[in-house]
């Protein structure tokens, strides 16, 4: 009997555990070009550059005024919140080409995070799968008050 009790806690705490993967934290993106740190603001998830390889500008953003910032620090993954089969569901922002995309992101695994965008309301999808960086996470102090400041309807 003590076995059984010893094994059902067993399994609650491995189920438990099994949930508790998120995808909050830091992602290196497909090509290898930046790692998109995300976490959690207001129920939502964010996602935003926090390191690249190559620094670059928001040279394709449609505010003109926008142009000239940094893209280190800049939110891709925009208001993403808990939809069905395990999706988030949100906006995406593509600093190539400056536009945004309602995307949605699945946790495939512990260290791999599949993330789409759409046109068309969805019509038409495509995506890639970060994997999980693990060991250089710091904290991220006020970063949803600085998300709060930078976002608006033209990225």
């Amino acid at each position: 009997m003590k076995r059984l009790a010893l094994l059902v806690v067993f399994l609650i705490l491995a189920s438990e555990r099994g949930f508790a993967a998120d995808p909050i934290g830091d992602w290196q993106v497909e090509d290898g070009s930046a790692h998109i740190r995300i976490v959690i603001c207001r129920g939502a998830l964010w996602g935003v550059i926090g390191w690249e390889k190559t620094p670059g500008k928001d040279t394709e953003n449609p505010d003109p005024a926008k142009r000239s910032r940094p893209t280190l620090g800049l939110p891709i993954l925009i208001d993403m919140k808990p939809g069905t089969n395990g999706k988030w569901e949100g906006q995406i922002y593509n600093a190539q080409n400056g536009k945004m995309y309602k995307a949605n992101v699945t946790l495939q695994s512990d260290n791999a995070l599949k993330v789409q965008g759409c046109v068309l309301g969805g019509l038409f999808c495509g995506g890639e799968t970060w994997t999980r960086v693990t060991g250089i996470s710091g904290p991220t102090p006020n970063l949803c008050t600085r998300l709060s400041l930078v976002t608006g309807p033209t990225h």
